[in-house]
């Protein structure tokens, strides 16, 4: 799959499941024209299982085969976890592709928020990762950001939007940490620190105790990929609509693809 002018090879998208599926439909309405290889990474699911070293190995060599395959202008990685264990690794493995990586919003939630309480609702991978905690003493030092790793609301997700429906107390259950009140304050942005929880937030919403702002990351990641780029030649002679979704497993159930053309893919 090589001998694509630059402008017009695939942006490759990839996630564990369906959460960067959040990132890819952002990435649409600000490049229309942009073909995309969406990589489900389902053989690996979920992230937040895995030894790091082991699952850094993983994605170095993934990313090495797929490079091959789909000779991809850029590679999004459309997952906190990922990004955050294996972005370094991977921009030294293959210095001539471009990374956009997937990391908390730590610094648009200090700017924003008016009590100086801010959550981190992430995996428990992404929130025990050095990674993290330097973007909160870069960003957030006059903040106090509380963060909360949550086990199964990756698991919800897959399960809501596959099935339409969901444990609401489950959900419940997992948010509640996320909100801290003391002295007066209480907490008043979450950061969606993981590319699931947005297909979630309408519940979380009707599940949390007061207002806050859930902070969807997923157009600033799609708009740093765009700024990156170069622009489409809408001249050349390729099928610039037939969008793929790849899965490591090397299939997908009925639901699943399904699913994924209902997000225009080809599975």
């Amino acid at each position: 799959m090589t001998g694509a002018p630059p402008s017009n090879r695939p942006l490759l998208v990839l996630d564990s499941g369906i959460g960067g599926l959040t990132v890819l439909r952002e990435a649409r309405v600000l490049m229309p024209d942009r073909r995309f290889v969406y990589v489900v990474d389902d053989a690996a699911f979920p992230y937040g299982d895995w030894e790091e070293a082991a699952l850094r190995e993983r994605l170095v060599h993934l990313f090495g085969d797929l490079i091959a395959e789909h000779d991809p202008v850029a590679c999004l990685i459309a997952c906190n976890t990922a990004s955050t264990l294996s972005l370094d690794a991977l921009r030294a493995a293959y210095p001539g592709m471009s990374f956009v990586g997937t990391v908390p919003a730590i610094k648009p939630a200090a700017e924003r928020t008016r009590s100086g309480l801010v959550t981190v609702l992430a995996t428990p991978g992404t929130v025990k990762r050095q990674y993290t905690r330097d973007l909160i003493e870069q960003w957030a030092m006059k903040c106090e950001v509380n963060l909360v790793g949550s086990v199964t609301l990756a698991r919800l997700a897959e399960i809501y939007m596959r099935e339409g429906l969901v444990d609401e107390e489950a959900i419940r259950t997992e948010i509640a940490p996320c909100f801290v009140d003391a002295d007066g304050r209480q907490t008043d942005i979450v950061v969606l620190a993981c590319t699931h929880y947005p297909f979630l937030v309408n519940r979380m919403r009707k599940m949390a105790p007061w207002p806050v702002d859930w902070l969807d990351p997923a157009e600033a990641i799609a708009r740093r990929a765009l700024s990156i780029l170069p622009k489409v030649d809408s001249n050349a002679a390729f099928e610039r609509h037939v969008d793929l979704a790849v899965f490591t497993s090397g299939g997908a159930d009925a639901v699943t693809r399904r699913l994924m053309q209902g997000f225009g893919l080809t599975a």
